[in-house]
């Protein structure tokens, strides 16, 4: 399937599941950079398959493309990334994990009162938004965004 010059987009397309049209958004975003052939072809590293799968994966946590793009900025170009580099995006991706982790579990816990207390309003909830402080800071839901004044 791969040929000493590269894999071919519809190659690529095959052993990743994805479009040839996302590859090459992909491309523009600058998470895989092909060769080209002397007939202009893009040629792709077999690596490629790894950082595709990568960002796929990535995605369905939840990690945005310039949350993925920021960590593929420190990955080498021209070579395989190493174990080393993969255990470093993955203690990165831990951080950020965990954190959404406690983020949830205090929303679901905050949740359970807020709707138990009938009143279902953040501007006039006397316990976690008394005076509608948060509404100061700004539009949207800043208990969820993680900016809001510290919990009473």
């Amino acid at each position: 399937m791969a040929h000493r010059r590269g894999l071919t987009i519809g190659q690529l397309a095959e052993r990743t599941g994805l479009a040839v049209s996302a590859i090459r958004f992909y491309e523009e975003k600058g998470l895989v950079k092909p060769d080209r052939n002397d007939g202009g072809q893009r040629r792709y590293e077999r690596a490629d398959i790894r950082r595709l799968s990568f960002v796929m994966i990535s995605q369905k946590l939840g990690f945005s493309l310039a949350e993925v793009q920021k960590l593929f900025r420190g990955l080498p170009d021209g070579r395989t990334p190493t174990k080393s580099d993969w255990t470093r995006i993955s203690k990165s991706f831990r951080l950020t994990l965990d954190a959404r982790i406690h983020q949830m579990e205090q929303l679901r816990d905050k949740l359970d009162g807020c709707i138990g207390c009938g009143c279902l309003s953040l501007t006039a909830c006397a316990l976690y938004n008394p005076d509608d402080q948060v509404g100061n800071r700004g539009t949207g839901p800043r208990y969820l965004m993680g900016d809001a004044v510290d919990d009473p």
